[in-house]
């Protein structure tokens, strides 16, 4: 026969209203027993009914003050009922009388989400991990917990020494590939987690885990497609699930449906009203999709919520339409004077140098360029690589006769325009011109090169390119056609892919889509190089956080494209920033005609067209050209000699 008491634990996840039948019964028969009047209490708060067991759990919590379980049901009781601040004190309280008090862990992961206390959030779900990767039953260890904590609490470095020692002992082992994956997202070598988590996934399919951890990775891929297809089962069974939906926000974003992505993070704004990231990234999707005003207030919103969010502050300056006040600068100067971290230090002082250069205070907004630059050159590695020896070695692949004894062996699809370059060089605008003709589609900064010769690098790099037949050739074309069709849902003839550090990839361009055009757009380079410096991108760009660094990898830039004009004449179209500003509708004619398309003028009027912009040009395109931006970086003259001594003659003979 069933324990009444049992029965009514039993009932409180899905059958509350006879749970709180049965435990009423059993406290007037023994309201000595405490069990009973816990599981009314908890009956009482699910049926959302918490204030009448409130005096309950109060009294208990005073007779038994070091009963977790009960800590934990006030707790949520407190914060059922308004009283908040006390309710996670008592969560708190919980966890430190049962560490391994899971529950209490996820209300307070659940608690600090809402209000967006991403420290403590970080911090719950660590201890949840560890919890979770340890548990026996479940086929746990204590190193693996260990290694789970240190993974949530993003020390990937120190949790991969203990899971490479795991896993070559556990090779089976679902949890123990996970959290290797994990790692190597973390250290972008995002093939080898898509292995180690389809490997898991095979182990343990209903994996809800797993699964979305596979989905992350290939959105980090960059392979949106494939990352929304393993998202959809999640979504099915857990439609509200903000992981989830942020995640496939971005999916959308990154296949160019902005309109959704934005309705999504809008959603998830409203959702969690208290949470700053959450404002932040609705700011961001906004933004893309040509919501100025929208982005303003989720910026805006994010800096009320957490004044130190960095994200926010450099969100609002990255507008580049003066959106920033006299109150905003005195605040983030107060800001910088107080404790912040290495990352929102970092992001504010872009924000206040931008501020200074708005209000044409060119030495106060260099220092700040200058300090957030070094932070920035410490966060994402800085630039170890020698440019002068990797343009040597494509120089030496990609001779004339490596060319022309492969020429037409790709795929001979025409549709590939690549629009090339430095970041900061006129890119943008060349695009959003093309983007403007009726034969011509605008898609983004496409990852599908990049990912191939990722893959070619890992299979042999130079000697695997130089023995690829005519038929991979080809097939390594259809692959890239292929993946940039979802993109192109306008059905035009031409598609443009604007990475601008595509430059490096040329010569593989040339052997696998013969027929694509390549489009080089070169600016003077202190220009460049001095607005690529000033400008805090959202990954990658390791190069531009240092003067001498921008200055050799402009050489760089040079040599390569050189090196194709010489070898390949005509495969690449230079177009010159500065020529195109003072001679626009001479520079789109000869545009056109590289490309291969008639003049049409409404790529002339190309601030009209409204598609979305997602670089960190998007504002400046949705206006005419002006001559005013070209001699900017003189302001700042006075500052820029290292980076004038780097590009020795270049700085003169850069056009040649």
């Amino acid at each position: 026969m069933t324990n009444p008491l049992d029965q009514a634990a039993r009932d409180l996840a899905t059958r509350p209203a006879s749970a709180e039948r049965i435990a009423r019964k059993l406290v007037e028969q023994n309201p000595a027993d405490p069990r009973p009047r816990l599981v009314l209490a908890s009956a009482l708060r699910r049926l959302a009914r918490g204030a009448e067991g409130l005096p309950l759990l109060i009294e208990l919590a005073r007779a038994f003050p070091r009963a977790a379980r009960t800590r934990y049901e006030l707790g949520l009781t407190l914060c059922a009922v308004g009283r908040t601040g006390e309710g996670e004190q008592q969560l708190e309280a919980a966890t430190a009388l049962d560490p391994n008090h899971a529950e209490a862990w996820a209300a307070l992961a659940e608690r600090a989400f809402a209000r967006g206390d991403v420290g403590a959030e970080r911090r719950a779900r660590a201890a949840l991990a560890r919890i979770d990767a340890s548990h026996p039953e479940q086929g746990g260890h204590a190193e693996l917990g260990k290694a789970a904590e240190l993974v949530a609490l993003g020390q990937h470095g120190d949790a991969e020494q203990i899971l490479r020692r795991f896993c070559l002992t556990h090779p089976n082992h679902a949890e123990g590939a996970r959290l290797m994956a994990a790692c190597h997202v973390a250290n972008r070598t995002v093939h080898a987690a898509e292995t180690l988590l389809r490997h898991a996934l095979s182990i343990e399919p209903g994996s809800a885990r797993i699964r979305f951890d596979l989905a992350h990775a290939l959105f980090a891929a960059r392979l949106a497609e494939q990352a929304l297809a393993e998202l959809a089962p999640l979504l099915e069974a857990d439609p509200v699930n903000p992981a989830y939906l942020n995640l496939q926000a971005a999916c959308l974003g990154l296949l160019g449906d902005d309109r959704a992505a934005e309705a999504i993070n809008a959603d998830l704004a409203t959702a969690f009203p208290d949470n700053a990231s959450v404002a932040v990234n609705h700011g961001h999707a906004a933004r893309t999709a040509g919501l100025r005003d929208k982005a303003i207030a989720a910026y805006r919103r994010a800096t009320q919520l957490s004044p130190q969010a960095g994200e926010a502050w450099w969100g609002l300056a990255n507008l580049k339409i003066g959106a920033m006040s006299d109150a905003d600068e005195a605040q983030m100067a107060a800001l910088l004077a107080g404790s912040l971290s290495d990352d929102d230090r970092m992001r504010i002082e872009y924000a206040l140098g931008r501020r200074f250069e708005d209000t044409g205070r060119a030495a106060d907004a260099f220092a700040h360029y200058a300090r957030g630059a070094a932070l920035g050159r410490i966060k994402f590695g800085g630039a170890d690589r020698d440019y002068a020896a990797e343009a040597d070695a494509v120089t030496a692949l990609y001779s004339r006769e490596f060319l022309d004894q492969r020429a037409g062996q790709g795929a001979p699809d025409d549709a590939p325009i690549f629009v090339v370059g430095l970041p900061r060089s006129g890119s943008t605008l060349v695009e959003q011109i093309l983007a403007s003709h009726p034969a011509i589609e605008g898609t983004m900064e496409l990852p599908y090169i990049g990912s191939l010769v990722g893959r070619i690098e890992r299979e042999g790099g130079a000697e695997r390119i130089a023995r690829a037949t005519a038929d991979e050739l080809r097939a390594w074309g259809e692959e890239y056609l292929a993946r940039a069709r979802v993109h192109r849902r306008l059905g035009r003839a031409h598609f443009i892919d604007k990475m601008p550090n595509n430059f490096r990839h040329i010569g593989l361009i040339r052997l696998i889509l013969p027929n694509a055009r390549i489009i080089d757009v070169r600016r003077n380079p202190m220009a460049s190089c001095f607005s690529g410096y000033k400008q805090l991108f959202a990954e990658g760009q390791e190069f531009s956080y240092d003067l001498g660094d921008l200055a050799a990898y402009y050489r760089h830039y040079l040599a390569i494209v050189r090196h194709f004009h010489a070898v390949a004449p005509g495969a690449v179209h230079t177009l010159v920033y500065e020529d195109l500003v003072e001679d626009t509708e001479g520079e789109v004619r000869r545009l056109l005609d590289a490309v291969g398309v008639p003049f049409d003028p409404a790529t002339l009027r190309f601030f009209e067209n409204d598609r979305a912009v997602r670089t960190v040009s998007s504002e400046q395109v949705r206006q005419p050209i002006y001559r005013a931006g070209i001699d900017q970086w003189r302001k700042f003259e006075p500052f820029l000699q290292p980076l004038a001594d780097g590009l020795g003659r270049e700085r003169e003979e850069w056009r040649a």
